[in-house]
């Protein structure tokens, strides 16, 4: 895989095409605006985004299905991209662990430039696919992997160069973007497009585009969860407790599910060593923290599975 730089001419021929890089004449002299009109407008600006990511609710969901189905066989979901981006999908990866219980290595977030490059700059580096190349096999890239590339030009060759490198490797590919035929989308398998039109600061992609694909990102990380039997309902029967805060959580989702006293959930926690999704079927299931482990094994973690097992057990 090779990526050559445009020349700058015809690079800014290329941005002058990108509805994300458009130049808004109406807003010239917003700079003269008092402070609340600045925020009316900004806030007018952000309630366009969610109407621009509900266009693309089916590509969307097409494509967490298709994740799901490779994490359920064992799979990992790598986001890669540059500066805002790369950032967001570091985010997103981070919270996977607390939230769901997932190991670090199962949700990962890759940026062009390295860790160094989540608080600073570094130049260059969104100009390469071969960095994104060797970033994936650095992970060891395999056929039951996602990986997400993210890009709100659409054109960004670290993305594009991720996404071309898993595609070649048997990868389920995303590309996600805010700009319609872009490169990115057409590189991967699923191309998810949410055009946010321009930016209120003329090409400031971190502003409705940033927006757009943290709500998308929000989407894959969250519903392939679901999918996965990370949730019961609503509740979040995964969650880590590595602090006070979710300890208390933890109590009151095991509260929610169950309707059990304090007592009762107390113990079912004690019993299975903290583990919510484990505590609420030894109450409902009536079945001992062995049991429940086992049957959460066998229910891959689901459950609604697990717990009709139990039941079906009386």
């Amino acid at each position: 895989m090779t990526s050559t730089s445009p020349a700058p001419g015809e690079l800014r021929a290329q941005l002058d095409t990108l509805t994300t890089e458009a130049f808004r004449p109406e807003l010239a002299d917003i700079d003269r605006l008092p402070t609340l009109d600045l925020a009316r407008l900004m806030n007018g600006e952000d309630q366009t985004v969610p109407r621009a990511v509900a266009a693309q609710l089916p590509r969307i969901a097409d494509a967490i299905d298709a994740t799901a189905e490779r994490m359920a066989r064992g799979g990992r979901l790598i986001y890669a991209g540059a500066g805002t981006p790369g950032r967001l999908g570091i985010l997103d990866a981070s919270e996977c662990p607390p939230t769901f219980n997932t190991d670090p290595g199962e949700v990962v977030g890759l940026i062009a430039g390295g860790p160094s490059a989540i608080v600073k700059a570094v130049e260059g580096a969104e100009d390469s696919g071969e960095l994104a190349a060797a970033d994936l096999k650095a992970l060891e890239l395999t056929a039951d992997d996602t990986v997400v590339g993210i890009s709100a030009s659409g054109r960004t060759p670290y993305a594009v160069g991720a996404v071309a490198h898993a595609r070649s490797l048997g990868a389920l590919t995303i590309g996600l973007s805010c700009n319609a035929g872009s490169p990115l989308a057409a590189a991967a398998e699923h191309g998810i497009e949410v055009v946010v039109g321009p930016e209120l600061l003329t090409a400031s992609t971190r502003l409705k585009a940033g927006t757009a694909q943290k709500l998308v990102l929000n989407m894959i990380s969250t519903i392939t969860m679901i999918r996965l039997g990370k949730t019961y309902g609503n509740l979040m029967v995964d969650v880590r407790a590595s602090n006070e805060k979710l300890r208390a959580r933890s109590r009151r989702i095991v509260a929610l599910a169950t309707g059990a006293s304090d007592d009762e959930i107390e113990t079912a926690l004690a019993a299975t060593g903290g583990e919510v999704k484990n505590a609420i079927l030894t109450i409902l299931g009536s079945v001992d923290a062995p049991t429940a482990a086992r049957l959460l094994t066998e229910s891959r973690g689901h459950l609604r599975a697990a717990l009709r097992v139990a039941t079906a057990r009386e």
